[in-house]
């Protein structure tokens, strides 16, 4: 029996190239790109953070703090299938954003699109492995214009390696409830302009015990209360900044048999993802979150 080809209706028209050029532009700056290709912003993300941050006359865009915290593996499909243990990120992120991953879906590929803007062609990571990017990133850009940029990750994990050489602050442990504890405390510094933060458990546990068992869906119920936790931490300590927080993962996952969980194939539960994304205005702490309609 042939396997199933799905064609481009199955899967999301706007994908993790267009992180990069949206998150640069919250920041206020122009998107760098390798190639003479340019990826259009996610509008709907811009749209929202000119309505919360713009000024009424220009609507110019004043974001002075991002933090994306990426989990790992978590597909749409998941977050649809239970909705429970979203809703507390729902309560507090303003916006969702569906979006394809790239292929192959592995974490590498994924992320190495994601802070680049580049398709794997372009920036060279094609399968699951971790050399140093030499294209331009995200990272480069910022500490160029004079921003702190701040990576909080895991020893050895695809984040920790192929952003490595760059001018910026490195936070790398071997535990990630350590990682989780030194977010924290950067929030509370306040010092770094971007902070990103990388939690690979539910792809571990994943990968080990399938994407629905109860140790897969206890530890991505530690995901949403991670990232609720540095929301509220956000809104009580930057009262100073307008800051975006984003929960982007990289790319879902499937049952499989041995192992009982994976990812990696051209179908929509590895491909189709969802962003979300909270808006946090100085101005207005009580109504933070703009309340749109979700995609």
């Amino acid at each position: 029996m042939m396997k199933k080809d799905f064609d481009s209706s199955a899967f999301h028209p706007a994908d993790l190239t267009a992180v990069r050029p949206t998150l640069e532009t919250l920041t206020g700056l122009k998107t760098t790109r390798a190639s003479g290709y340019t990826v259009q912003p996610l509008d709907r993300v811009l749209a929202t953070a000119k309505l919360k941050f713009g000024e009424r006359a220009q609507r110019v865009i004043d974001c002075d703090r991002v933090f994306v915290f990426n989990p790992d593996a978590i597909g749409e499909w998941i977050v649809e299938r239970h909705p429970d243990i979203f809703r507390p990120l729902l309560e507090r992120a303003g916006l969702s954003v569906n979006l394809c991953s790239m292929e192959p879906p592995v974490t590498p590929v994924c992320f190495a699109t994601m802070y680049s803007g580049l398709t794997p062609s372009e920036h060279g990571i094609r399968k699951y492995e971790k050399p140093v990017l030499k294209v331009n990133t995200i990272f480069d850009d910022l500490a160029a214009a004079g921003k702190k940029v701040a990576i909080v990750c895991t020893a050895g994990d695809s984040i920790a390696e192929i952003f490595k050489d760059r001018q910026i602050d490195y936070f790398i442990y071997g535990d990630r409830h350590l990682c989780n504890l030194k977010a924290m405390e950067l929030i509370e510094e306040d010092q770094h302009d971007m902070i990103v933060l990388y939690n690979g458990n539910y792809d571990w546990a994943m990968h080990r015990f399938g994407p629905e068992s109860k140790r897969s869906l206890r530890e991505l119920s530690e995901n949403v209360e991670t990232f609720c936790r540095i929301h509220d931490a956000i809104r009580q300590q930057w009262t100073e900044h307008n800051t975006v927080l984003a929960f982007a993962p990289d790319h879902g996952c499937h049952r499989s048999v041995l192992p009982p969980g994976t990812h990696g194939k051209r179908i929509p539960k590895d491909m189709n993802i969802r962003h979300f994304y909270s808006f946090l205005c100085r101005a207005d702490r009580e109504e933070a979150d703009v309340s749109v309609e979700k995609h």
